[in-house]
């Protein structure tokens, strides 16, 4: 049986949370684009890459909300870091045929780049 949209956002944000890259890379397309503040993305390998990275500092991603259009998915959600407060967050997904095509991200990043650039100048001393 098919999943619906919002099933396989909900598989992607769980996938994601328990750092289980294959279950993310299964439910991606391959074409799948990613377009974020903190980065960009032009195939579902890469998102993968995109969301490996980023898990290294996700601690936490708390939904508060999911919004079911069609084939469109919109998560919000506080996204928690271990290196800045959390950030409010929405996640656009693209849905067709049982993969996710497309995924937009916004929230404010720089609470997330000011830590990151601290940690560096901390480690290059």
């Amino acid at each position: 049986m098919t999943q619906t949209p919002e099933e396989i956002a909900a598989t992607y944000f769980e996938a994601w949370k328990a750092k289980d890259f294959d279950t993310l890379a299964s439910i991606l397309h391959p074409d799948a684009t990613f377009r974020g503040p903190l980065g960009t993305a032009e195939s579902g390998e890469e998102c993968v890459a995109g969301l490996k990275g980023m898990s290294e500092i996700v601690s936490d991603v708390e939904i508060a909300h999911v919004f079911v259009d069609g084939p469109n998915v919109l998560t919000w959600f506080d996204l928690h870091t271990s290196i800045a407060p959390p950030a409010s967050t929405a996640n656009w997904q693209r849905i067709e045929n049982g993969k996710i095509t497309e995924i937009r991200v916004t929230f404010d990043p720089r609470n997330i780049i000011a830590a990151g650039s601290t940690n560096a100048r901390r480690h290059s001393m």
